[in-house]
């Protein structure tokens, strides 16, 4: 009678791929980093894997998505895409697509807000109503410039810096960076390079 003996050596072939975020260690899985972290600190191919929500036999969601976002490199061209183009692609369904398009136009129309739409601030207590359900979360500290227009409405938010557990170092130019930045139009003629920019920045905070 002949046995066959399985070493370790011999199961340990490589990583288990599974086609399942809840099959993801916890510190890995999209959804629980969103949560614990912002859909900001998320990369497009995290993003993208919660919306997809599953992968293929073979090959787990993250790296589908991935895959997608090589392939059309990058959001820009994927937003651009047709309903029948994405579900040709190899493991993406109607129930995968639909998602993406619709969270695609959401961010459409969300950049797209008219002045009388946007947020005004009126106070702290409207920046605080802002952040705080996110920030309060966060487990080091974090600095970010909202940006507003003469008019206090808000036009973006800048995530200038994070630091440790409890302090965080930036120097002062460098908080008005993002503004500056903003008052060049973005078009082949703009003539502002990054050393201005920082020199504007550094005369602001003088």
């Amino acid at each position: 009678m002949v046995t066959k003996t399985t070493t370790s050596n011999q199961l340990a072939t490589g990583p288990v791929t599974s086609s399942l975020i809840r099959d993801f260690p916890v510190s890995e899985r999209p959804r629980e980093r969103l949560r614990h972290y912002s859909a900001g600190q998320l990369s497009n191919a995290e993003l993208l894997a919660i919306l997809f929500r599953t992968g293929t036999q073979g090959e787990n969601v993250l790296a589908m998505a991935s895959q997608i976002l090589a392939k059309f490199e990058g959001l820009a061209t994927l937003s651009r895409t047709s309903f029948d183009e994405l579900c040709a692609e190899k493991g993406l369904s109607a129930a995968k697509v639909c998602p993406v398009l619709a969270a695609l136009e959401l961010g459409r129309q969300a950049s797209s807000l008219s002045p009388e739409d946007r947020v005004v601030i009126s106070s702290p207590k409207d920046i605080a109503n802002l952040f705080m359900a996110e920030m309060s979360l966060l487990e080091r500290e974090e600095l970010r410039v909202l940006l507003l227009n003469t008019e206090n409405q808000v036009l973006g938010m800048e995530r200038l810096y994070r630091g440790s557990v409890n302090s965080g170092l930036v120097r002062r130019a460098e908080v008005s960076v993002a503004a500056v930045k903003r008052t060049c139009p973005r078009s082949p003629s703009c003539t502002i390079t990054r050393p201005a920019i920082r020199a504007r920045a550094r005369k602001t905070c003088r």
